[in-house]
């Protein structure tokens, strides 16, 4: 049994064949899966996909991409259903950035008035949050530690971060995809035996982040296999451990 704790279904490139997608991730033993809530444009598929398949559940929040759109009156019409079990993914991307310096302060603070905003929002709701971490390790670990409540959450496609580890004593998982499996992720390699083992979680980010052997491909939840495999090899353990570990800590953070 395999939980996919961050899969977009609703992302275009699914319109065509979902129900075969879906299929085949349950034959290669996922048993139920989450769609991050990134964009407000797709919010309404991803409710739609999970009222007809009841082994797919939704968060509600935004990318700090998407900010512009970020509209909790709106989204507070999403977040009692009873499939949504998260608030996010939402967080701090400093990968692109403006040229200019003033520019850069501004985006930065805008960015991380949003990401605040959905931290005390899952705190008041106490649901998990699901959390985005790109090249903002320091902002992103001051606003946790800081503001987060007792329900934690999951750091999206973990970046191999050491000084993030602190917040597994804050009730924070640690999501493993495909880059695992990339001939590149030395780093994350290596971290990930300091990851305490009751903070595992698998996941996708599917479409994106397509494992080895597949890179190029789009992603899918049936990958999460892969990522598990790779998991039990570096964890010098089996595939079914890891399977059931992972799913566990899943049901335990998500409460579903």
């Amino acid at each position: 049994m395999i939980v996919d704790t961050h899969c977009h279904l609703d992302d275009t490139r699914y319109k065509d064949d979902l129900e075969e997608v879906l299929q085949n991730a349950k034959d290669n033993g996922v048993v139920k899966f989450i769609i991050p809530g990134a964009d407000v444009k797709t919010l309404h598929r991803a409710v739609e996909i999970s009222e007809k398949y009841k082994e797919v559940y939704f968060s509600v929040g935004v990318h700090p991409y998407d900010i512009e759109g970020y509209d909790r009156n709106f989204l507070e019409k999403f977040v009692h259903h009873p499939k949504c079990v998260a608030i996010g993914e939402c967080g701090l991307d400093y990968f692109r950035l403006p040229e200019h310096e003033d520019d850069i302060r501004k985006e930065k603070e805008a960015q991380k008035k949003v990401f605040l905003n959905q931290i005390l929002w899952a705190k008041e709701l106490q649901k998990p949050l699901i959390v985005h971490v790109r090249e903002s390790s320091v902002d992103c670990l001051a606003l946790l530690e800081e503001h987060a409540g007792e329900e934690g959450g999951v750091l999206h496609c973990y970046n191999a971060d050491e000084s993030l580890l602190k917040l597994a004593q804050k009730n924070f998982y640690f999501g493993i995809g495909g880059v695992l499996t990339f001939k590149n992720a030395k780093k994350l390699i290596n971290v990930y035996t300091k990851i305490p083992e009751d903070k595992l979680l698998i996941e996708t980010d599917a479409p994106y982040l397509t494992p080895h052997p597949h890179r190029g491909e789009r992603n899918e939840p049936s990958y999460t296999r892969l990522v598990a495999q790779k998991m039990a090899e570096l964890s010098h353990s089996t595939l079914e451990h890891i399977s059931q570990l992972s799913t566990n800590n899943a049901h335990r953070l998500f409460s579903f």
